[in-house]
């Protein structure tokens, strides 16, 4: 036991995790978004850290022996671990060992008396449930059986045989909800529904919905779960005599609206302007008003799916029927123009807060100032300020940072350096943020001076964004050995150690200096923590540069959870292995990507797109290896090569002049089903003069519509291009037919 106490623990977790990493985006959004764990989350990470390490038995003990009682959150930790180890492994005898240990720490808390809620119960349940194991359900049931209530465990029973295809149980379940209705039965058959209603059973929901009155559930959410369903499984009818019942029995109205929102978004498939239209024609069908709420949930549904211009097309509906729209929506409505990069839209929603007066705060501001900078409307972003202090809602150094920034993004200097005017005129003063731009775009190592002894006279302390911009405008100046000593600094909290020298491993790696970073990296590791995907993106892209680095690489790129950044980071090494002939692991990763995004072939075609455009753009000797990665994507992956990657390989074909293989890729086309176009027969037009079949070419020019200017300017460029090449063969032909007259 002394030898556990004695354990090196990590001395310090990492904060906070980022909620958007799409690249492109400004640093200041990037920041908005990082996050710091709860006490919650932290503490769960210490429980999973110490299980992780020690095992789910010997982390009671520590706890014990540092005098920490085991409460529920220790518990309901460590089961969460085990059921996580038993889902993850491939090993039988590991998880059946998980869960054991899980069906343990339930008893150890019955031991302890404490009253098992559902948050402790529900992963093991889930988990018996999704793995098909009737015996262990009931074990487990009948554990908590007794200190929770027996009604919630109807809902996982009925998903167990649902799982395992039990009809008998099931069929006894829906005669069991329709047939009783005593009191003291309703919420277990209530429980039965919303396990029902999560499945794809039509007939069974349709059987039970029929013969029960759905005003008798206890709550609006329950009744919403129903319309779900029906929306899910495309069960109009039913669910118009459902809407019709409620109408009938003088239901809320309001709440009747929610309905139709949860049934409309949730039927697929859908059009947003056709769910948009059922949802305004059950209304007038059931003659009830719109409702706030409902408005909500539909501009929510516009914003999931990035439907912006939608959702402010509701917005604007519900604000003339007289409802306000909350500063939460408006919140929301605000980060998915940011997400979706429709920053443009920000003059039609200021249109709408000053029409309707809506309620502002410093969020819903800075976002309006930054996406007038996001358009380069600087001046506009400068009006918006005055604006908004004419509203009586007064300027904040957010609003002025988020125009610095963009000055600087656009290199634009002296405009970054006037709003510390402007700042000084709205009687505001710099904060970390404002430093952390000024510094970050240093360009002398006097001018870092300069404004670290202006944080000291304003009495801004030294914070993470600060210690970030010091590291990399010291690397910028090429001071990379004062960017090292930032790291050493006693000031910086612990918690923030690892991201600052994630900072300083992409800084050096940026700068050349491969073996510099890859020793803080190695520090990161020793100490327990994972380096930030900006910085392992940093180091791949370095080791492209050399050969013999495939390794490292592949590496690099299992340290990265988050799959925008995977993406990156894979596409580069793909890139990698393209040029350096590495045509296996090129394979594997396609395979990796196939894997990652089976479920949409949308986004996969366009990943695999963006290779094949590659390597068109490349040197003409990585068409072989091109055409092989064709090849491997339709006899390994089974999958059908877009127009677009075929378009890329006759182009890669033009540039190598390889006229055999340009004919393969043309026959392609027929084969994937493609009906050959313009562009297609443009392409292969030039390839056939790129490799001096004219007399093709002619044939293939004959195909081609010159009615449009366009197409004809294209065409006339390629002759012109290739008329060089043509003159040269045409008079190597009639060199050899003298040869051949002499001879004879």
């Amino acid at each position: 036991m002394e030898k556990v106490a004695d354990f090196t623990w990590c001395p310090d977790l990492s904060p906070g995790y980022l909620l958007t990493k799409r690249r492109g985006l400004a640093r200041e959004r990037k920041n908005k978004w990082i996050f710091k764990l709860s006490h919650d989350e932290r503490f769960d990470r210490l429980v999973k850290m110490c299980a992780k390490r020690l095992g789910t038995g010997t982390t009671l003990d520590v706890f014990r022996q540092l005098g920490r009682e085991t409460g529920v959150k220790e518990f309901n930790a460590l089961i969460k671990m085990s059921i996580q180890k038993a889902r993850t492994t491939n090993n039988e005898y590991i998880a059946i060992e998980e869960l054991s240990k899980a069906f343990h720490l339930l008893e150890n808390m019955k031991e302890c008396g404490f009253k098992l809620e559902e948050e402790t119960y529900q992963p093991l349940l889930r988990y018996v449930i999704d793995m098909g194991m009737v015996k262990e359900f009931q074990l487990f049931s009948d554990v908590v059986r007794a200190e929770c209530s027996v009604s919630r465990l109807g809902y996982y029973e009925m998903l167990l045989w649902i799982r395992v295809e039990d009809e008998e149980m099931i069929r006894d379940i829906c005669e069991y909800i329709t047939v009783e209705d005593g009191q003291d039965t309703a919420a277990m058959r209530e429980n039965y529904l919303l396990a029902l209603c999560e499945s794809d059973l039509k007939i069974q929901i349709t059987d039970v919905l029929k013969n029960i009155d759905i005003t008798m559930l206890s709550s609006a959410k329950s009744i919403a779960s129903v319309f779900q369903s029906l929306g899910r499984l495309q069960l109009e009818s039913l669910a118009e005599n459902l809407f019709l019942d409620l109408r009938a029995q003088d239901f809320d109205e309001d709440d009747i609206s929610g309905f139709i929102a949860d049934y409309a978004v949730s039927i697929p498939n859908l059009a947003v302007e056709d769910i948009i239209s059922k949802f305004k024609s059950l209304h007038d069908l059931l003659e009830v008003l719109h409702s706030s709420s409902s408005y909500e949930k539909l501009i929510m549904y516009c914003c999931d799916l990035g439907k912006v211009d939608v959702a402010l097309d509701l917005v604007d509906n519900m604000c003339e029927a007289g409802f306000t729209l909350s500063t939460r929506m408006l919140q929301s409505i605000l980060h998915i123009c940011e997400e979706t990069y429709e920053h443009i839209l920000v003059y039609r929603i200021y249109s709408i807060i000053q029409r309707f007066h809506l309620k502002l705060n410093g969020e819903i501001c800075r976002c309006l100032v930054n996406f007038c900078v996001r358009v380069k409307d600087f001046k506009g972003a400068y009006k918006m300020v005055d604006d908004l202090e004419k509203m009586n809602f007064k300027p904040t150094t957010a609003m002025y940072n988020a125009i610095m920034a963009g000055y600087f993004r656009e290199k634009n200097i002296s405009g970054a350096l006037r709003v510390l005017k402007h700042m000084q005129d709205a009687n505001l003063n710099p904060d970390v943020q404002t430093f952390s731009y000024l510094i970050s775009n240093c360009e002398t190592e006097e001018d870092i001076i300069k404004y670290r002894e202006e944080m000291e006279q304003y009495k801004i302390p030294l914070a993470k964004p600060i210690f970030m911009a010091l590291i990399n405008s010291y690397a910028a100046c090429g001071k990379l050995d004062m960017a090292k000593q930032v790291i050493l600094d006693p000031n910086i909290p612990a918690k923030s150690l690892n991201e600052i020298k994630s900072v300083l491993v992409s800084a050096l790696a940026s700068h050349g200096q491969l073996s510099e970073a890859l020793l803080v990296y190695e520090e990161i590791n020793k100490a327990g923590y994972n380096l930030e995907p900006k910085a392992v993106i940093s180091l791949i892209e370095e080791f492209t540069k050399f050969k013999g680095e495939l390794d490292g690489m592949l590496m690099l790129l299992t340290e990265l959870s988050d799959l925008d950044y995977w993406v990156d980071g894979c596409f580069r090494v793909i890139i990698y292995c393209i040029h350096n002939k590495h045509l296996s692991s090129a394979i594997d990763l396609f395979k990796k990507l196939k894997d990652k995004f089976e479920s949409d072939e949308l986004v996969l075609e366009v990943l695999f797109d963006e290779v094949f455009a590659a390597i068109a753009t490349s040197e003409s000797s990585n068409l072989q290896i091109g055409l092989d990665l064709l090849w491997a994507v339709k006899n390994e992956l089974g999958l059908v090569p877009s127009r677009q990657c075929l378009d890329f390989l006759l182009s890669a074909c033009t540039n190598a002049g390889d006229l055999s293989n340009a004919r393969l890729i043309w026959r392609e086309y027929e084969v994937a089903g493609f009906p050959y176009n313009v562009l297609s027969y443009l392409r292969m037009y030039q390839a056939l003069l790129a490799s001096g079949d004219y007399r093709s070419a002619n044939f293939m020019l004959s195909k081609i519509p010159k009615d449009d200017s366009e197409v004809s300017a294209i065409i006339k460029a390629c002759q012109e291009t290739y008329s060089g090449l043509s003159s040269v063969a045409k008079m190597k032909t009639k060199v050899t037919k003298k040869k051949e007259k002499r001879e004879a």
